[in-house]
């Protein structure tokens, strides 16, 4: 899946694969803001317990960094990068550190002391972010030729929706 949108990202890509959950996050790196190795994705908490993949910018993640770092956060591994941002204000805030967020972004966190995923757009939805759920799994990408590269989900239309 990851590999079908290269051109989405062609200066790097991460995976991370949790084999015990069965759960795994990818990512095709377009660096912009941070072109530091450090800055790759999927990144991760230091205590290993959220996993996060974005596309996007935060346009004010100096300003919430700044805020963080009041608030006691000083283990940053990047000087700017806006995932480092996210991940840090997922662990301050919860899922209210997305009201803080101004830019255009898709994110995909995961919690596994909760287990818990979070599919995030922007207020606007700029940044595309497309899923679909099955009776054993979902998954989810920035474009759809992504999840149909998935053989073993099934193709069907869910006319309710």
């Amino acid at each position: 899946m990851r590999d079908q949108m290269i051109h989405r990202g062609p200066d790097a890509s991460g995976i991370w694969i949790d084999k015990e959950l069965r759960i795994g996050l990818a990512h095709r790196r377009l660096a912009i803001i941070d072109l530091s190795k450090e800055a790759r994705q999927p990144m991760c908490s230091i205590d290993q317990t959220i996993q996060v993949v974005f596309n996007g910018e935060i346009y004010n993640h100096e300003q919430i960094r700044s805020e963080l770092k009041d608030l006691g956060y000083k283990d940053w591994i990047t000087d700017h990068s806006d995932t480092e941002v996210i991940l840090k204000a997922f662990q301050e805030w919860g899922i209210n550190c997305v009201k803080k967020f101004h830019g255009m972004f898709a994110i995909a966190l995961w919690d596994s002391k909760k287990q818990d995923l979070w599919l995030i757009r922007d207020r606007i939805g700029i940044k595309p972010l497309y899923y679909a759920i099955s009776e054993k799994k979902i998954v989810f990408a920035s474009e759809i030729k992504a999840i149909l590269s998935d053989p073993s989900f099934p193709r069907k239309v869910n006319e309710e929706a």
